[in-house]
């Protein structure tokens, strides 16, 4: 699921494409970054529905196979074994997978080849051969085969990589929250009984996060010109243009943080903007962003403008 730190990412995001739009509007960014969320939980839905189109193209197989001009014994009787599993049935009959699929229109026909493909490399791999022929199965060991096709066979695949990379432009950032969904999916489906297992949520608590998100997202644009200010004070040896604009953005964002989002320790928020940056900046802005934030800090100390609530939340 997405925790904190991938909810800051998606404010980050957003803010770097506010600041590059000339006709900036923050009502439409932040409708933008609520669209963002939502597009990780349509990825899922798309992800599930691959899952069980998958399982389902044993049935096309075999139909296939027995209507070959000259079919062996091993065609006429395919092992359709795979079609009883637990997992997929339950997740066919989920309502709220049968919810997403109506509310983002998944359907696979535009890429006719890719289930066939996933399925002709499951046929192949020694580990569908000994499911196969494994009898006394239950929901785990159902789950175990799924959790191969997921892991092994559409993850590894370069072409649903591709489609999926064309289908939803974060992709390669959300891809690692993907995989955490469907984790917490195979945990979840842990009864016989399909009512009984629920899907994953696309975070801990929607409620407060969407508060967390939308907040620091126009906390941040409402005193650009303030946290300006105060980074330019603190760089006045950098030239402006040396400073990488995503280093500028995690610096307002902590800020924005330290003065306006009480319960959030600074150590937590100062750790939160030193990873993110590892990842989505230069090689030397952990450095730079932390030296920085340690000046402003004091200063925002020093003019009593830090007001935690809690003990330790400043130290």
């Amino acid at each position: 699921m997405l925790n904190r730190r991938h909810l800051r990412v998606k404010v980050l995001q957003s803010l770097y494409a506010y600041h590059q739009t000339s006709a900036a509007n923050i009502k439409q960014q932040e409708k933008n970054l609520l669209q963002s969320i939502d597009q990780v939980y349509e990825m899922y839905i798309w992800m599930l529905s691959l899952i069980s189109e998958v399982v389902g193209y044993a049935d096309i197989d075999a139909n296939e196979r027995a209507h070959k001009h000259l079919p062996t014994a091993d065609d006429l009787n395919a092992n359709l074994k795979l079609l009883t599993n637990r997992f997929t049935i339950s997740l066919n009959q989920n309502k709220e997978f049968l919810a997403g699929l109506k509310k983002y229109k998944v359907e696979w026909s535009f890429e006719p080849e890719l289930v066939k493909t996933l399925f002709t490399n499951l046929k192949a791999a020694p580990e569908y051969a000994e499911y196969l022929e494994k009898t006394g199965d239950t929901i785990q060991t159902d789950k175990d085969i799924i959790k191969f096709i997921f892991k092994k066979i559409i993850l590894k695949s370069s072409l649903a990589d591709q489609v999926f990379e064309e289908k939803f432009i974060f992709w390669p950032v959300d891809k690692d929250v993907l995989q955490a969904l469907i984790a917490k999916t195979f945990k979840n489906f842990a009864f016989d009984e399909p009512e009984k297992n629920k899907l994953a949520e696309v975070t801990g608590n929607w409620e407060e996060d969407r508060e967390f998100i939308v907040k620091l997202l126009d906390t941040t644009v409402r005193y650009d010109k303030d946290y300006q200010e105060l980074i330019s004070a603190k760089t006045k040896n950098w030239e402006p243009e040396r400073i990488a604009m995503m280093d500028t953005l995690l610096m307002k964002m902590a800020i924005a943080e330290f003065i306006n989002f009480t319960s959030i320790p600074v150590k937590v928020t100062i750790n939160e903007y030193l990873e993110i940056s590892k990842e989505y900046s230069t090689p030397k802005s952990n450095s730079f962003i932390n030296g920085i934030l340690d000046k402003i800090l004091f200063e925002l100390k020093a003019e009593k403008k830090i007001n935690k609530i809690g003990r330790g939340l400043i130290e």
